[in-house]
């Protein structure tokens, strides 16, 4: 999600091919060089929204749906 364009589209694709993975991968390390975060949406009982903060591609879980990337707060 980018501030004022909603939901966009980055990249997708099947990580158990892996010229799709390694092109998951360069969207990935792309955005994060970007200075942006990436967080993995948990499923949370409820529908409690959640979301855990991920730092590299490795940590974002094998079944997860989507990886949001948003911009660091400004400020200081």
């Amino acid at each position: 999600m980018r501030p004022g364009h909603g939901e966009v589209l980055i990249a997708e694709g099947d990580i158990e091919d892996a010229e799709q993975e390694r092109t998951l991968i360069a969207a990935f390390r792309a955005q994060l060089d970007l200075g942006m975060w990436a967080a993995v949406p948990l499923r949370e009982p409820g529908g409690r929204r959640a979301a855990e903060l991920v730092k590299s591609f490795d940590e974002v879980p094998r079944d997860a749906d989507r990886v949001i990337f948003f911009p660091r707060a400004a400020g200081g």
